[in-house]
């Protein structure tokens, strides 16, 4: 029990040497300066959020990865996110406050401005980029803004900052949402509008929880009032605010989960129970609704039974996809299917069978490469043992070497053998002739070696 109890006291200042936060921990007045100054949205901060947003709408059209990362750089919307959190961990109401209402203006004014510039400068009424496309959150974009929100707050709490910031609002992906928003809002696509506006709510909700949760750990002090009853109604409130902004983010969060469960397993149902032999999914679609959902799946190739697709269907329980409907169209002919899922499944394939045959083809070249090195290293050792010889055997006037396969006629065994084919002017006795294969043999570096003599 002792032992135990002293393991346990090794472990805890372990961890205590290497995972203190509190460290390198700058002082807190210099922290907290540090956020609030990036909380306020006016001026030259409002105009760089502007201008970044008319690089990311453009980064965005073009498909221009370079473009987008770069004005994800010199954005400033992480600012008032990570005031949010820090004002709710200290008790600070009119930081809150501010935070709030910079939030609300750099949103106001970033989706504005890809809305100009969606309408105006784009010549595009489609989204050109799959970023720009992508408007429905999952749980790994939760995590993102969790994990990048506490490296936020640990990176701008030591004194030596760091560049994390630019990094953490990079991963959490801000902007193109908010770009996606403007595009929705210029080509009227509501479900564009909203859905974006869903994943920059979440992404922005869990950078604050994060920041919030960060501030508790390292134990910043609580802003203090004189009056208790003024300090006590101020709590209420910014709770009262929590739980209003929280509530939504949970509800949409739990919703998130359980998309991820269910079309985790709509993908290993398919997989496990729709692979038929001389058979191949061509598209596949799988939507949540309620508490059930639905798998729809084209398949080509041979005609599968029905009575396959209904064994199939009787296994959903299994997968825990109660109340799931599979629908099962078979044949391309159908205007249920999604022409541009079919495009971007024949070019997926087209692209692996590719990289396929060009590995193979690699893997070929090297084999081939290897055999024309391994003969040429017997021109090179011609070359290197002919003036050798010549002082060591002056009768010797031509040498030639080559590699073979030797392969016996009654067991068919097969074995490599190094051929030297020498032509010499006399008489050569076996001693001395034995003495000359022994000499190539070692010189050359084999343990098989015909000498052959002309």
């Amino acid at each position: 029990m002792k032992f135990a109890s002293n393991y346990l006291l090794k472990v805890k200042g372990f961890l205590h040497k290497y995972l203190d936060l509190n460290k390198d921990k700058d002082d807190e007045l210099t922290i907290v300066d540090t956020i609030c100054k990036g909380v306020e949205f006016k001026g030259a901060n409002l105009w760089i959020l502007i201008f970044a947003i008319f690089m990311a709408s453009l980064g965005l059209n073009v498909n221009s990865t370079a473009v987008i990362i770069g004005a994800m750089l010199i954005s400033p919307l992480m600012g008032p996110i990570m005031g949010v959190g820090l004002s709710v961990g200290i008790n600070d109401l009119e930081l809150l406050k501010r935070s709030f209402k910079s939030y609300l203006i750099a949103t106001f004014f970033s989706v504005i401005t890809a809305t100009v510039f969606f309408l105006i400068f784009s010549p595009f009424s489609e989204a050109q980029s799959e970023l720009l496309a992508r408007t429905s959150p999952t749980i790994y974009d939760v995590f993102i803004a969790l994990f990048g929100g506490a490296a936020g707050i640990v990176a701008l709490s030591t004194k030596e900052k760091g560049n994390v910031i630019p990094g953490v609002a990079i991963a959490t992906a801000l902007m193109p949402p908010l770009c996606t928003a403007g595009f929705g809002l210029a080509t009227g696509n509501w479900i564009y509008f909203l859905g974006a506006f869903y994943l920059y709510f979440i992404n922005s909700v869990f950078i604050s929880v994060a920041t919030f949760l960060g501030v508790r750990v390292m134990k910043f002090r609580a802003k203090k009032f004189v009056d208790q009853g003024r300090e006590r109604s101020v709590r209420k409130l910014i709770i009262a605010i929590v739980v209003i902004t929280m509530l939504p983010a949970a509800y949409l969060t739990i919703g998130i989960i359980k998309d991820t469960v269910f079309e985790r397993a709509a993908k290993r149902f398919i997989q496990d129970q729709l692979s038929f032999e001389g058979t191949q999914i061509l598209d596949k679609r799988i939507v949540r609704h309620g508490k059930g959902g639905e798998i729809r799946v084209v398949l080509i190739g041979n005609e599968v039974p029905d009575a396959s697709i209904d064994l199939a269907r009787a296994k959903l329980q299994e997968y825990n996809l109660p109340q799931t409907e599979l629908v099962v169209m078979q044949g391309i002919n159908k205007e249920e299917v999604d022409l541009s899922s079919i495009r971007a499944l024949v070019m997926e394939d087209f692209y692996k069978n590719s990289e396929q045959r060009l590995l193979e083809q690699q893997q070929r070249i090297g084999e081939l490469k290897g055999q024309l090195e391994h003969y040429q290293r017997y021109d090179e050792l011609c070359r290197q043992i002919v003036p050798e010889m010549k002082v060591l055997y002056p009768a010797v006037t031509t040498l030639s070497l080559a590699h073979s396969v030797q392969v016996q006629t009654d067991s068919l065994y097969t074995d490599t053998v190094t051929l030297a084919l020498i032509r010499y002017e006399g008489t050569l006795k076996d001693a001395e002739k034995n003495k000359l294969s022994e000499w190539l043999q070692a010189r050359i570096g084999t343990d098989n070696l015909q000498l052959i003599i002309e």
